[in-house]
């Protein structure tokens, strides 16, 4: 069995959950680390025994990964998976969100086109046991046709709201929106280091097979927990004919069905061995895409791009105060103007 080269491109507290997960990683092993400041990557390589960098293309000259973690700042987006392209990288896992406005989505857009690197968003909790459990309830068939979706989150758009529209797209069959009826508000965050982004979002998706989806980010979002933690809230239901499935990051999940009612709580294995699971699976999932194209990681970039015009969408609708359509073909300076209208 092969043994696969990994490598991380930043050494942010985000990167430690990565490099955790590789306790569970069957096929590939952490070689190497790379980020401009010195002490952290000195202090990460140290803790996880990798080889550090601070320059990205040389480490990756002398490495040679076969997988890459890119785990940086949105703004870094276009630039990193760009320079993991050009240097032939095989696959790659980037953090999310993939882009924060119009001009970087165009420009991965055109990436994604044109290069031969197999690339995924960490969107890891789509490979999360639990949500597993009820996406396979759906799958079955035994829930009937589902009907409607509820997702929502205290987090912005771009830090949780991205987590959440993707575990209900995937309760979905990853059904493409069709419109987006929505509106954000609240300038705050729209400065935010890692997720620049409206403080609240509220939408109704239409999906292509007539399913509705309410979502729900922000300030206006229920808590599902007695926590004042804002990111310990964040949920997805689907609502079938014959039952449902509800998942909770950090709360319950379960399943009503007509053979009757399973459930549990994140805490029956704790919230990060679960996360550590989940991102686990995920990286195996692009080592099973490398040995076979016509096994993509559910989370490709593609689909995350996709994901993405429904976020832009929404500020679309916020800016012309309509829903809107897709296909849709965002201005470039559209997050210029959202900036303008929320001002």
């Amino acid at each position: 069995m092969k043994t696969y080269r990994c490598a991380l491109l930043g050494c942010g507290g985000r990167a430690r959950m990565h490099a955790l997960a590789y306790k569970h990683v069957t096929r590939g092993q952490l070689v190497a680390c790379c980020d401009l400041i010195e002490e952290r990557r000195q202090t990460f390589a140290q803790e996880f025994d990798l080889a550090p960098y601070a320059d990205a293309v040389e480490m990756i000259r002398q490495v040679k990964p076969d997988l890459i973690h890119v785990v940086t700042l949105p703004h870094t987006r276009v630039e990193l998976l760009t320079t993991v392209h050009e240097q032939g990288v095989p696959a790659c896992i980037v953090e999310k969100p993939i882009a924060y406005q119009a001009r970087d989505w165009r420009a991965l857009v055109a990436l994604e086109a044109q290069t031969g690197t197999k690339i995924a968003v960490g969107a890891q909790f789509r490979y999360h046991p639990d949500l597993t459990r009820c996406r396979e309830a759906v799958q079955s068939g035994r829930l009937g046709k589902v009907r409607f979706l509820d997702c929502s989150a205290v987090g912005t758009i771009c830090d949780q709201g991205v987590h959440v529209i993707d575990w209900a797209m995937s309760l979905n069959d990853d059904q493409p929106v069709t419109r987006v009826f929505g509106l954000a508000s609240g300038a705050e965050n729209l400065i935010h280091p890692r997720h620049p982004s409206p403080d609240t979002t509220v939408a109704k998706l239409t999906f292509a097979n007539g399913v509705r989806a309410m979502w729900n980010l922000g300030r206006t979002a229920p808590r599902v927990l007695d926590d004042p933690a804002y990111y310990k809230h964040c949920r997805v239901a689907a609502y079938a004919d014959l039952g449902h499935v509800l998942y909770e990051e950090f709360g319950r999940w379960e399943i009503v069905s007509p053979d009757g009612v399973q459930e549990g709580h994140a805490d029956d294995r704790g919230w990060a061995q679960g996360n550590h699971l989940a991102q686990a699976n995920l990286t195996n999932a692009m080592f099973d895409w490398l040995e076979d194209d016509g096994k993509p990681a559910e989370t490709h970039l593609k689909r995350a791009l996709a994901q993405w015009s429904v976020v832009l969408e929404l500020y679309a609708g916020t800016v012309g105060r309509k829903p809107v359509d897709l296909p849709f073909d965002p201005p470039d300076d559209l997050w210029e103007q959202l900036c303008q209208a929320l001002a």
